[in-house]
């Protein structure tokens, strides 16, 4: 029985098809929409995920106009690549009370700003928005295993009608304030993963993992402050709770990526291998302007970079991470 308005979620991949799921077990009428028309007719046929059948209230649905018509709250799942694009499409299609909430986890990648400046550009600064992020890999959450995640906004209504939406017995959104951290620590702690998982494929062992992950936490505290956000957010399951779950499980995909580039696969093969998007790797790319921009030291976001876009060697540039002058903590 549909316990409240119907959703529209945009992005059928595995964290979108998750969400929809969520979103239906909890009782939502919920539309779920993909740009990839053979993703939508083979899930249309197996109506499952993770060997999970959908709940009956979840529909899917191949024409955008049609999925969003008469929807006021959207979600969207989509790569932050498309983030902006998808947006435009929305905009002559829905009405300007729309709620825009999202699990995409990165930046603008035509301006390097968090995702709720792009809503503003192409909406209205009063458009209400939020994040939702934090240590959920898609496949638990189907299996309905035990999750806690944040989900930062800047409107006290929708964060609560939010709330309704996705709690359950088995699923908890914690509210936070900082919206501009919650997007942040998503970013890094892509990045992070990468740096870790190449760690790992070199065989530096445990110690060299939790010294990247410590001081990529250092990292990911320096931006959130330096760009408005706060420095308590990195200790939310936002920050240290995502970071954490990324940088240490291959069910990740950053780090399963940085694990091959760290074994000698070029970034390019490494994508291919993994075959889907790699947050991560848009990331690294976006940070390093950051950085650059708002005078932040991240060393470890920088060596990242330059591994994946100027072809440095993993090992000789992540040997470099420990080898910095003596400082302070």
């Amino acid at each position: 029985m549909e316990t409240s308005s119907a959703i529209a979620v945009l992005g059928a991949g595995a964290w979108g098809t998750a969400i929809a799921v969520l979103l239906a077990r909890n009782g939502q009428a919920v539309r779920l929409w993909d740009h990839d028309t053979k993703r939508l007719s083979q899930m249309q046929s197996e109506r499952s995920f993770a060997g999970v059948a959908f709940p009956d209230s979840l529909r899917i649905e191949m024409d955008l106009e049609k999925t969003v018509a008469g929807i006021t709250d959207i979600c969207l799942v989509v790569p932050s690549h498309a983030f902006r694009a998808v947006l435009t499409r929305l905009k002559p299609l829905v009405p300007t009370t729309v709620r825009f909430v999202w699990g995409t986890k990165g930046l603008d990648p035509e301006t390097g700003e968090c995702l709720h400046h792009t809503v503003f550009d192409i909406f209205s600064e009063k458009t209400a928005v939020a994040a939702l992020s934090g240590p959920s890999f898609a496949k638990e959450v189907v299996l309905n295993l035990p999750t806690a995640v944040s989900l930062a906004g800047n409107n006290p209504a929708f964060l609560a009608s939010l709330s309704k939406r996705f709690n359950n017995g088995n699923f908890r959104v914690y509210l936070n304030t900082d919206l501009v951290g919650v997007q942040l620590c998503s970013v890094v702690k892509n990045v992070m993963a990468i740096a870790v998982g190449m760690s790992d494929g070199l065989g530096f062992g445990t110690n060299t993992r939790c010294a990247l992950i410590t001081r990529g936490l250092s990292e990911m505290s320096r931006l959130c402050v330096a760009l408005g956000g706060k420095s308590e957010t990195t200790m939310s399951l936002a920050g240290v709770g995502d970071l954490v779950l990324t940088c240490t499980d291959n069910q990740s995909r950053n780090r399963r990526f940085g694990l091959s580039v760290g074994k000698g696969l070029s970034a390019e093969n490494a994508l291919k291998e993994i075959g889907e998007s790699v947050e991560g790797y848009y990331n690294a790319k976006q940070l390093f302007a950051l950085a650059k921009k708002y005078n932040v030291s991240m060393p470890i976001s920088e060596e990242v970079y330059r591994i994946l876009y100027e072809n440095d060697p993993a090992k000789s540039v992540l040997k470099e991470l420990l080898a910095i002058d003596a400082v302070h903590e």
